[in-house]
């Protein structure tokens, strides 16, 4: 399930999904942050640049190109901000398309497997019209990304 809410200007984004793996194997997998490509949609054309040789560590910087929608290229850069290990992380957005970007990944051992949890704080530039570009286009962006990183681990990781 995903949802997005907006409260006095910043958008949050939750989504959880089960995956039938061990936390050790979540950890391994999405601390890794060469994985990232793997789970983003192809037509993003999202490139690791810099960063992505090492696992998550508190002061990492990982660069990365994308392409938000046709025609039109920017960089994004990450700083990965607090890190316990087997258990959560936290990017934060230094460069890139949005004002603001806080993205908590949670991992919790349950029954069968682990409950992976993600939450992204965002708010974008130009006020109104970053308003509308939410409303017309960056709110179903986030909810396609989302839903086709459901997808690939489901299939990554199915039993």
């Amino acid at each position: 399930m995903t949802t997005i809410k907006k409260h006095a200007g910043i958008y949050t984004l939750q989504t959880k999904l089960q995956l039938p793996i061990s936390l050790n194997a979540a950890w391994e997998f999405f601390s890794n942050p060469g994985n990232l490509e793997k789970i983003t949609p192809k037509g993003m054309q999202f490139k690791i640049s810099s960063g992505s040789y090492k696992p998550m560590y508190a002061g990492q910087i990982i660069t990365y190109r994308i392409s938000p929608f046709p025609g039109f290229k920017t960089n994004w850069v990450t700083e990965i901000t607090q890190v316990e290990t087997g258990h959560f992380f936290v990017d934060e957005q230094r460069f890139g398309p949005y004002a603001m970007w806080h993205h908590e990944h949670l991992f919790k051992a349950i029954e069968g497997g682990v409950l992976m949890t993600d939450k992204v704080s965002y708010k974008l530039p130009f006020g109104l019209i970053g308003h509308l570009a939410h409303h017309f286009f960056v709110r179903q962006q986030l909810l396609t990304i989302f839903n086709y990183r459901k997808t690939c681990l489901i299939e990554q990781f199915k039993k």
